[in-house]
């Protein structure tokens, strides 16, 4: 008996803690949203009043936001597609196939994770500055692409392991190919994860900051950029409106990958129950 309330005492005072550590993390984002509708030019919080004149500002006439929210947009969605092929590429590689120096060929993939964003931004900026590509959206994708990939390949890599291989093994032994077996089996499959990575790419290339900055001009800032501008050299309460409309889409976005990866698992059960229940054809033409 002293055990069971020894241990519903644990539980209650880590729920509490958690709860309190969860509070903690969030309370700034919740004071970003609440001042975002506060009047007070100077973004004050609490609010002394209410209005939604800062969300009007961001699509005003002469509003720098537009154009910033449109490049990030383009590049961002420029930075996915690059990711896609060398995470959908790399994983499958890794994964797949027996490849040599598999070690050292993940730790490449990996190693723009773990080297400063500040140092890999200075190294495209000395890259693409004699090619004259400085404010470019490519040459800004292609920077963001070494940032993004090696988040897809990660994501990917998990989902490709996650798949069951039961599943390619009874197509094999059917006589399907490896195209068809990749085409009808693995990348259906793999979809859920596939759009998952897209969108944490997205988000990636979206919110980067160093490389944008390195890379850009006058005439092509990003929206992270915007926002650093507007809050280093003038007084926008406009960026309380930005950084909410950017919380509501980072959520909306994991809401998304939580549910794509949802019926991803439900799709690939629904395949184990009706191979399970038919069986693998062997190559004679009978069932294992």
């Amino acid at each position: 008996m002293m055990e069971l309330r020894k241990t519903l005492t644990g539980r209650i005072a880590l729920t509490a803690v958690a709860t309190v550590i969860l509070l903690f993390l969030a309370l700034p984002i919740v004071v970003i949203l609440v001042t975002s509708f506060s009047n007070n030019a100077f973004a004050a919080f609490p609010p002394e009043a209410w209005t939604l004149n800062w969300y009007k500002a961001l699509f005003a006439d002469g509003s720098k936001w537009p154009a910033a929210l449109s490049l990030s947009a383009l590049v961002a969605a420029l930075s996915t597609v690059f990711s896609l092929i060398i995470g959908v590429t790399a994983a499958t590689a890794l994964v797949r196939s027996e490849l040599p120096l598999r070690s050292a060929v993940f730790a490449l993939v990996l190693g723009p994770l773990v080297i400063p964003q500040i140092v890999t931004a200075l190294g495209l900026f000395l890259l693409f500055e004699p090619a004259a590509m400085l404010g470019s959206p490519i040459a800004i994708a292609l920077g963001h692409t070494v940032l993004a990939s090696p988040i897809a390949v990660l994501i990917l890599i998990a989902t490709l392991r996650g798949i069951d291989e039961r599943l390619e093994d009874a197509a094999a032994s059917m006589g399907a190919g490896r195209l068809t077996i990749a085409r009808k089996i693995t990348f259906p499959l793999a979809a859920p994860g596939m759009i998952a990575a897209a969108i944490f790419s997205f988000i990636t290339s979206f919110d980067e900051f160093y490389i944008s900055q390195f890379l850009s001009s006058v005439d092509t800032v990003t929206l992270p950029v915007q926002v650093y501008n507007s809050l280093t050299f003038e007084i926008d309460p406009s960026v309380t409106a930005v950084s909410a409309i950017l919380i509501a889409f980072a959520v909306l976005a994991l809401g998304l990958v939580a549910l794509v990866r949802w019926i991803g698992t439900g799709r690939q059960e629904s395949l184990l129950s009706v191979e399970n229940t038919v069986g693998v054809a062997a190559p004679g033409g009978e069932t294992v």
